[in-house]
């Protein structure tokens, strides 16, 4: 039996299933729970850089905005001026939005003063559903919602902080990414791990 047999054997949530990429983010990533303060910051930037464009877009330039914004080191990104900024306008393996770009240095910031107020980004973010990952039940992916109440008060709270690309439903498509809601569906492989 090839390796390719084997995965189609395993039942996985409908939205994956159109391009290897997204099975494998599907497979390895999606859902599980983020605690580490550079990848959840990652996370953010990238789920706002998707604003109005597909997931997939995205994934398929991760690993170009992982070279053009330093790893997504938040100190040396808070740090960036016009002429980095202009720079990375010409970038090709990322989206190259003015807004965004410039989004992703004010969320640097932003990102700083919340790690200095609690200690950490993961302490913050995570309080926003009481430090566990809430459990859903969904039968398909038709059943997802767009945004929740918990998503429009993170949405809230991380524009009062000078965060941008942050709404409601740029934060809860951030929260089922990062495993702070599991909205794997029922039937799936991943909905039990």
């Amino acid at each position: 039996m090839t390796a390719s047999n084997i995965l189609s054997m395993k039942t996985r949530c409908a939205w994956c299933l159109s391009d290897p990429l997204y099975i494998r983010y599907h497979d390895e990533e999606w859902g599980v729970p983020l605690h580490d303060d550079t990848r959840l910051f990652e996370m953010l930037i990238l789920e706002g850089a998707q604003a109005g464009l597909s997931w997939l877009t995205i994934l398929k330039r991760r690993e170009g905005y992982r070279e053009a914004f330093d790893r997504f080191n938040a100190k040396k990104i808070a740090r960036y001026d016009k002429k980095k900024m202009a720079t990375l306008l010409k970038n090709p393996g990322i989206i190259r939005n003015r807004l965004k770009i410039a989004a992703t240095v004010a969320n640097a910031q932003a990102f700083l003063h919340v790690q200095k107020e609690y200690g950490s980004f993961d302490r913050y973010i995570w309080s926003f559903v009481s430090g566990e990952p809430k459990r859903m039940r969904r039968e398909n992916h038709k059943q997802l919602p767009a945004q929740t109440s918990e998503s429009e008060t993170m949405s809230k709270d991380l524009k009062k902080r000078g965060f941008r690309f942050v709404g409601p439903t740029i934060c809860y498509a951030f929260m089922q990414a990062v495993g702070m809601v599991n909205d794997h569906a029922a039937e799936c492989f991943r909905y039990k791990a």
